[in-house]
């Protein structure tokens, strides 16, 4: 009988030993993070869109992007920030803020505006340069044309940057 529970309590630690070792890789937001990356590092994101045709110069909006790139990499990684010398680095600039009409009355005025915004990222890997990119993300926010951007800035910035801010994560780390 007691070597029977001195069995058993052997086979139960050796199952919670086997899923702790199996879960240690694994994280909760997808991320997958190379062995031995600890840090990252997200470079100042230049404002670059009044450059572009038909686009827009925001002011602010490079230190909003910048910061909420970080806050979403902090927030979903254990990667510490740093400054300089990140294992992964994160760099670009935002190259369009766009209003355009989206749909018009019968009287062909704007009933709905929408603001774009597009960004140009370049993701460096120094643990494993095969994940290296250059891409472009884009989202917008759709508001009604009575509506002056000024009212709706914060709230559409917010939305936009969360997506795209999701879309460099899960092309960087979560591989989607």
């Amino acid at each position: 009988m007691i070597l029977n529970y001195k069995r058993q309590i052997s086979l139960l630690y050796f199952l919670i030993a086997l899923n702790c070792i199996s879960c240690g890789s694994y994280s909760f937001t997808g991320a997958s993070i190379p062995e031995g990356t600890e840090t990252f590092q997200v470079n100042f994101f230049e404002n670059d869109a009044g450059n572009t045709m038909g686009s827009i110069f925001e002011p602010g909006l490079d230190r909003d992007f910048t910061l909420a790139l970080q806050n979403i990499l902090q927030n979903q990684t254990n990667l510490q920030l740093v400054s300089i010398d990140g294992d992964l680095v994160y760099e670009g600039e935002i190259v369009e803020y766009r209003v355009s009409p989206m749909t018009a009355t019968s009287d062909l005025t704007a009933s709905q505006n929408r603001l774009s915004i597009s960004i140009n990222v370049r993701f460096i890997n120094l643990k494993k340069e095969d994940d290296d990119f250059e891409r472009r993300f884009s989202f917008y926010f759709d508001y009604p044309a009575e509506t002056q951007l000024l009212n709706i800035k914060s709230e559409a910035h917010d939305l936009i940057f969360e997506r795209i801010t999701q879309d460099i994560f899960n092309a960087s780390l979560a591989k989607w």
